[in-house]
């Protein structure tokens, strides 16, 4: 997945976060969105 670029919403909590960190692991570029900030920064 390297060389790609994904949106993922409700990334904050649940399937979204764990879709985020994965993408990212895979070497993806993420761009996460949510509704909690606190736990969107902890994605860093």
């Amino acid at each position: 997945m390297k060389e790609k670029v994904v949106l993922i919403t409700g990334a904050s909590s649940g399937i979204g976060r764990a879709s985020a960190v994965l993408f990212a692991q895979e070497g993806s570029s993420v761009v996460a969105v949510g509704r909690n900030e606190n736990e969107l920064n902890k994605l860093r």
